[in-house]
């Protein structure tokens, strides 16, 4: 029993120590930026792979649903990770990494908004290849399109760390850690939203 309690407190204090750590400054860029994108109306597109993949999708649905006010428009917030029957359509006629940056080919348009979600940045090595080359891919016909690239990641922020226009830098070096805080960051940032656009005042407001 002393050995839980030993690991359920050092889980916790290791929580505790990325909150004291992680920029805010780094987190208000990503705040202010799909901020624009609201005002704007671009879309928000999510990306990631594996648990990663998972919080795409409730960060998405966050940004869609935690942030309606009434009497405001409404974010435009997509997962790519969603349409299963797309997904291995094109793992079976083409490629993995060509997962995301095929959906995107369509509709990616500039001022539009790519978060890509990675543990590793990208550049994880497994036995067989390096880990989700689907997101550099995608991110690549972001920078292309001029839409405005967003990376959540940890460790040292890896490959997409240098891609991306914006990047959030979970300071950890175990992945159940880092991903528990991507899940903090994407409650964070969906309810700096919802404040910032009850107070926004602007002429561009609809339901």
């Amino acid at each position: 029993m002393n050995t839980d309690i030993n690991f359920i407190e050092k889980y916790l204090s290791d929580t505790a120590e990325i909150a004291k750590t992680i920029s805010v400054h780094d987190i208000g860029l990503v705040v202010e930026a799909l901020f624009n994108a609201w005002r704007n109306d671009k879309t928000v597109y999510i990306i990631g792979n594996g648990g990663s993949g998972a919080t795409s999708t409730h960060f998405a649905c966050d940004l869609a649903k935690t942030t309606a006010v009434k009497g405001k428009k409404r974010f435009k917030a997509l997962s790519l990770t969603d349409n299963t029957t797309l997904l291995i359509s094109w793992i079976n006629d083409d490629s993995y990494e060509s997962v995301f940056v095929e959906q995107l080919r369509p509709f990616l348009a500039k001022g539009d908004v790519l978060i890509g979600i990675s543990v590793h940045g990208a550049s994880g090595k497994g036995a067989k290849h390096a880990w989700s080359q689907n997101i550099p891919a995608a991110l690549e016909l972001a920078k292309k399109r001029e839409a405005t690239t967003i990376a959540l990641t940890g460790f040292g922020g890896g490959l997409m760390k240098e891609i991306c226009d914006i990047s959030v830098i979970v300071p950890f070096q175990k992945i159940p850690n880092v991903e528990d805080f991507h899940l903090v960051l994407g409650h964070l940032i969906s309810n700096c939203l919802k404040e910032k656009i009850a107070r926004y005042g602007g002429g561009d407001q609809h339901e």
